[in-house]
């Protein structure tokens, strides 16, 4: 029996907004009982995108991150729901039954990624369904993947090792995450490439102002045990960048060139940190 599951690497997202758009124009008007009733054209986004800002001054990154039905196994929406209105198919999709949900708000309320809505005219709760209708049909993918231009939505059957999903999660093992984590529910949507914060600047010489200084060594180092994590060189603009460090940890940033005093800083990252302009003076 196939598993569908999604991958989302937010690393490859533009924003486009084309999962969204496709998501609309499948559902909108159009009903595929028994899983999904049609979409109302406002109030509803089964697909959406958040939009996360990090940084500061010229050191500002933007992500966008897809966040759907997490399609949980634990199923939470359906503790909220009556016998049989919300249920989970052998194949892992979560549906809100159309008829034997409707008038149940609960549902709407109990989804920790508030990915369910209200849908008035209709008095019923609705969700992404994973185009089960098109699944069930015998295609391959969902309309928010086949429509995604970069490849950042990855659908497919994690029961088939040699599907793209599975050689995905497969290669991309130790960067496979849920999205909040806090929540602690079992979804079983995954994203690689969260957001997470950077330690950024501008390394100068003293003597050598408004020159980009190409080449000087930047190290890492993890303040609490000292232990070193990684080491870069500045680019053609003077700038370095440290990714993927871990949240509210204390960093040692050590700058250095050849013929020049180094200078250290400790940055914690409560946030990414541009650190600005790191000034070397001649020994």
């Amino acid at each position: 029996m196939a598993k569908y599951r999604f991958v989302i690497d937010v690393e490859k997202c533009t924003g486009c907004h084309s999962c969204f758009l496709a998501c609309k124009d499948e559902y909108i008007g159009n009903d595929y009982l028994p899983t999904a009733a049609a979409q109302p054209e406002k109030g509803h986004t089964w697909i959406k995108l958040n939009e996360t800002e990090q940084g500061q001054g010229t050191k500002i990154k933007v992500d966008y991150i897809p966040v759907m039905c997490q399609q949980c196994a634990d199923t939470p929406c359906a503790v909220a729901a009556p016998a049989g209105a919300v249920y989970k198919r052998a194949d892992g999709i979560v549906i809100i039954d159309p008829e034997k949900a409707k008038g149940c708000k609960a549902i709407v309320n109990s989804c920790p990624y508030r990915a369910v809505y209200w849908n008035d005219e209709k008095n019923l709760p609705q969700k992404c369904t994973m185009c089960a209708h098109m699944l069930d049909n015998g295609e391959k993918t969902t309309r928010c993947a086949e429509a995604c231009p970069t490849g950042a939505l990855v659908f497919g059957d994690t029961e088939d090792k040699n599907s793209a999903i599975s050689r995905i999660l497969a290669e991309k093992a130790g960067r496979v995450e849920v999205f909040k984590p806090e929540l602690a529910v079992e979804a079983t949507t995954k994203y690689i490439n969260l957001p997470k914060p950077f330690i950024a600047g501008e390394v100068l010489l003293a003597d050598r102002p408004g020159e980009c200084l190409k080449g000087a060594k930047v190290t890492l180092t993890a303040k609490e045990d000292d232990t070193f994590l990684l080491e870069v060189q500045t680019d053609v603009f003077g700038d370095f960048e440290f990714k993927n460090l871990e949240s509210n940890k204390n960093y040692i940033i050590k700058a250095e060139y050849e013929g020049y005093y180094f200078t250290e800083l400790t940055v914690r990252t409560y946030a990414s940190q541009n650190l600005g302009e790191i000034v070397l003076n001649p020994r």
